[in-house]
C-alpha cells in the first residue's frame, strides 16, 4: 500500500484548469522528484496534498486513511510536513523556540505522544546539530543567512516529526519540487512529470528525462 495515493484529482481556479485527473502515488521510503515548467501543477499538487488548497475532484489517502476535507494542521499531525522555497521562521522567537513549537502543537498533539521539556529540548539540538545550526540555537532569524535560514525551515518541518517529507535516510519519505534538473536527477528514484496540468510521465529518472514527450513540453528540445 502507497504511503501517499491521489486518485484522480483535480483543481480549478475559475475557468483555468490547474490540476486535470492526476493519479499519483508514494511508496513509504520513496524520493520522488516532481518536476515540470512553470505554471504546471506542481505547487498546486502539493498544496492539494498538505490541505492549502481544496481539489474540486479526486481523493488523497495518506497511510491508509482518506485525508479529504482534513485541514492542513489535521494532516501535519497525521505526518504530512513540507519546507518552501521562501523560509517562513516566527520572526520573534529564537532558532531553538522556532523548533519548539512544531514539537509542542504538531508532535505533542498526537495520540500517545507526550514529550517531556527535556526531551523538548533535546530533541531540538538533535535538529540543530543535523542542519548544522546548533551554535545559532539563541539567534534570531534575522540574524541568520539565507542558506541558514533555508536549514532552519528544514529543521522546523522535520521537527513535526512527519512520515512525508525528507530526509530518506532518516525513513522520511520524500517528494521533492526543484527546477535544476542536475539535482532532482541525483536525488530522485522517481521523476513524476506535469505538463499544464496533466501527468504525462512517471517512471525512473533516466528513462523519463530520455522521453519525448517530455523533452518537447518541459525541456524545450
Amino acid at each position: 500500500m502507497p504511503l501517499l495515493e491521489v486518485s484522480a484529482l483535480s483543481k480549478r481556479f475559475g475557468g483555468f484548469v490547474a490540476l486535470d485527473g492526476i493519479d499519483f502515488a508514494v511508496a513509504a521510503g520513496e524520493r520522488v522528484g516532481l518536476i515540470g515548467p512553470n505554471g504546471s501543477g506542481k505547487s498546486t499538487l502539493v498544496n492539494c496534498v498538505c490541505g492549502t488548497l481544496a481539489n474540486e475532484t479526486g481523493t488523497v489517502h495518506f497511510d491508509g486513511a482518506a485525508i479529504d476535507g482534513l485541514t492542513t494542521h489535521e494532516r501535519t499531525r497525521r505526518g504530512i510536513a513540507r519546507s518552501f522555497q521562501l523560509p517562513r521562521p516566527f520572526v520573534t522567537l529564537t532558532v531553538a523556540d522556532n523548533l519548539r513549537v512544531p514539537l509542542l502543537y504538531t508532535v505533542n498533539a498526537r495520540a500517545g505522544q507526550t514529550l517531556t521539556p527535556a526531551e523538548v529540548d533535546a530533541r531540538c539540538a538533535e535538529l540543530l546539530a543535523l542542519v548544522g545550526l546548533a551554535d545559532k540555537a539563541t539567534r534570531l532569524p534575522r540574524d541568520l543567512t539565507q542558506v541558514e535560514m533555508r536549514k532552519l525551515e528544514l529543521a522546523r518541518a522535520m521537527a513535526a516529526d512527519p512520515k512525508l517529507l525528507r530526509l530518506n535516510e532518516r525513513g522520511i519519505t520524500i517528494v521533492l519540487i526543484e527546477h535544476i534538473m542536475r539535482a532532482v536527477m541525483q536525488f530522485s528514484q522517481r521523476l513524476v512529470v506535469l505538463v499544464s496540468g496533466k501527468k504525462i510521465a512517471d517512471g525512473k529518472p533516466d528513462a523519463v528525462i530520455r522521453d519525448p514527450e517530455v523533452e518537447r513540453a518541459y525541456i524545450g528540445q
